[in-house]
């Protein structure tokens, strides 16, 4: 019989970026929606212009995208096709009639070697229309920094401040290499790790830059 393993506690989230959770059966992965549900409805509530939760889906052994071939949402009466992408990223609702139900999340992967582990990432990608000013990358990070807090829980956010990671900016991925040139600022590859400090609150001035910037992350301190 499949077992569902349940979601890691907040510390948890708090040490590290990624809830892990971990397959059901050789070709199968199996997770209860409710930790999603509770995770989507801290970013709901939160007023966060670019800071959102995303999961996705890479092998345990190799950390490779664990590529989907299938996946349902299933609850006790009723059976929904998962919406995902190539990049294993799932797509999931925010509905409260799939968490009252207890609906789970059945995927099976297109490489029945992978052993398929859950990952939640902070972190923006609807960056179309942003300036690399530094007030907005200040805002970035005050959102980065707020959601993980939340996501962590009062226990820790405000008991056990210190189990929570030390973010010292905010990781920016370009679709070109070394696409940005500026002080607080080194590259390597596509992603560049901007040191965010607080007199950037109010300053309008922009970091030169090339390329499209893809996503962005939180710059947490190893």
């Amino acid at each position: 019989m499949n077992k569902l393993l349940p979601w890691f506690k907040a510390a948890t989230i708090a040490v590290a970026l990624g809830a892990v959770a971990t397959k059901a059966a050789a070709t199968e992965f199996v997770v209860a929606y409710d930790g999603f549900y509770d995770r989507l409805k801290v970013v709901n509530k939160g007023e966060f212009q670019y800071a959102q939760v995303n999961f996705y889906l890479s092998d345990i052994a190799t950390n490779e995208v664990c590529t989907i071939k299938s996946g349902k949402i299933i609850t006790e009466k009723q059976e929904f096709d998962l919406t995902y992408t190539d990049k294993a990223q799932l797509l999931l609702p925010f509905d409260k009639q799939l968490d009252t139900d207890k609906a789970v999340i059945v995927v099976q992967p297109e490489n029945p070697k992978h052993d398929c582990q859950l990952k939640l990432q902070i972190e923006a990608t609807d960056l179309a229309d942003f300036e690399l000013s530094k007030a907005n990358l200040y805002t970035l990070n005050q959102e980065f920094e707020e959601l993980l807090s939340d996501l962590s829980g009062f226990f820790v956010s405000k008991l056990m401040w210190f189990l929570l990671p030390e973010q010292q900016g905010v990781v920016l991925k370009f679709d070109t290499q070394d696409a940005v040139s500026a002080n607080a600022v080194s590259c390597k590859e596509l992603r560049c790790s901007v040191k965010v400090s607080d007199e950037w609150q109010d300053d309008k001035s922009v970091l030169p830059s090339h390329g499209k910037l893809i996503s962005a992350t939180p710059w947490i301190a190893k």
